[in-house]
């Protein structure tokens, strides 16, 4: 007899990460996994580099001074936020905190994929509510509530497809759950949104005990490699994951360079207002090519080359990598028709453009 893992994660598919590399390409334009298109804050930058002088001790595992620049900026309750290794680690751990075997996870149709890996490394059951035109369908979730429900995934602008949902529908959806029911809201791609009166889970979380807010430093901030996130939580859940959590789950770099990086807010306004630009011209010559880009709130595009199956988008994505392209496929969303673009330098986004013309053109 060899060691034998669980069943059912021997069975399980792992998650599956965007290609980076191109055989022989030397330089490689990486369009796939919706990094920033800039570099961080160089006061974020300096602050990472000045912690390497005390690489010898352990990282702040309550992460005070975080959390409270933090809950200054946003106007929340530091004593309720969570640090972790990005939005992935706490999306696993409130898995791993209030989730069983036969315990029901509702998502929406084409929702972050992660949610699936962590409803499916605990045994749960992950229950996919239908989209209407690629929007979350908040009647077409209750529709799928039963006695096992236990928690509910919305991501908010929604990733792969851009989609917003309007607060009033996210306000109903919580209204119309059972107080049991954990609702998550991944609001990864909050700081790119423009709408003023968007709220990314602040209001909701706040004021409700079963309601929690993830939010990122990997996108609008540009430190997807030091892999910090936070969530905002009830204190029953806040207790809960941590002492679920590794206590020194976040470096001290990590949480050196996210302290900076919120203190330069212009940078951050710049970077939102350069995405939206890019990302709308962009849309407007993917449109004038005879394809469909699905309007974005975030910092990338999701292109249909129509056709309902994946022959087209398949082809398109190998031309890319024969221009040293990388971009995403959907098929594994379901979504096979379709490839997602993220929105790069003004250089990267002008490159694409040239190799979707050619492609179409061919």
């Amino acid at each position: 007899m060899t060691v034998q893992a669980i069943p059912h994660l021997a069975a399980m598919a792992p998650y599956k990460v965007a290609d980076s590399t191109i055989p022989g390409v030397e330089r490689v334009i990486h369009l796939a996994s919706n990094e920033s298109a800039v570099a961080p804050s160089p006061v974020a930058v300096a602050a990472y580099r000045e912690a390497a002088n005390d690489l010898r001790l352990y990282p702040d595992a309550h992460f005070l001074a975080l959390k409270h620049a933090i809950a200054d900026l946003e106007g929340i309750d530091p004593a309720r936020i969570v640090c972790g290794g990005g939005s992935m680690e706490l999306i696993q751990l409130l898995a791993l905190s209030y989730l069983r075997p036969g315990d029901e996870v509702i998502y929406s149709q084409y929702a972050y994929l992660f949610i699936l890996t962590a409803i499916n490394v605990v045994g749960a059951t992950a229950v996919a509510a239908p989209e209407r035109n690629l929007l979350c369908n908040v009647d077409g979730i209750l529709e799928r509530v039963t006695p096992a429900t236990r928690a509910v995934f919305l991501v908010n602008p929604n990733n792969p497809t851009g989609a917003l949902l309007p607060n009033s529908e996210v306000e109903r959806l919580r209204q119309s759950l059972r107080p049991d029911i954990l609702l998550v809201l991944d609001a990864a791609y909050a700081e790119f949104v423009e709408d003023l009166g968007y709220d990314p889970g602040t209001k909701l979380a706040t004021s409700r005990d079963n309601v929690v807010m993830l939010r990122t430093f990997s996108k609008i901030y540009g430190l997807a490699a030091v892999r910090l996130g936070w969530a905002y939580c009830p204190p029953a859940v806040a207790e809960i994951l941590h002492k679920v959590r590794n206590p020194s789950n976040t470096s001290a770099p990590a949480q050196a360079a996210a302290l900076a990086a919120l203190d330069d807010q212009d940078h951050v306004a710049r970077h939102r207002a350069e995405n939206a630009r890019r990302r709308d011209a962009f849309s407007a010559r993917v449109a004038a090519l005879g394809l469909t880009p699905y309007p974005s709130h975030g910092n990338f595009v999701l292109i249909s080359f129509g056709g309902g199956d994946n022959k087209i988008a398949d082809a398109a994505f190998d031309y890319f990598k024969t221009q040293g392209i990388i971009l995403r496929p959907m098929a594994d969303y379901g979504l096979a028709d379709c490839l997602r673009v993220t929105i790069g330098t003004e250089e990267e986004m002008d490159l694409a453009l040239a190799a979707l013309e050619r492609f179409v053109r061919a």
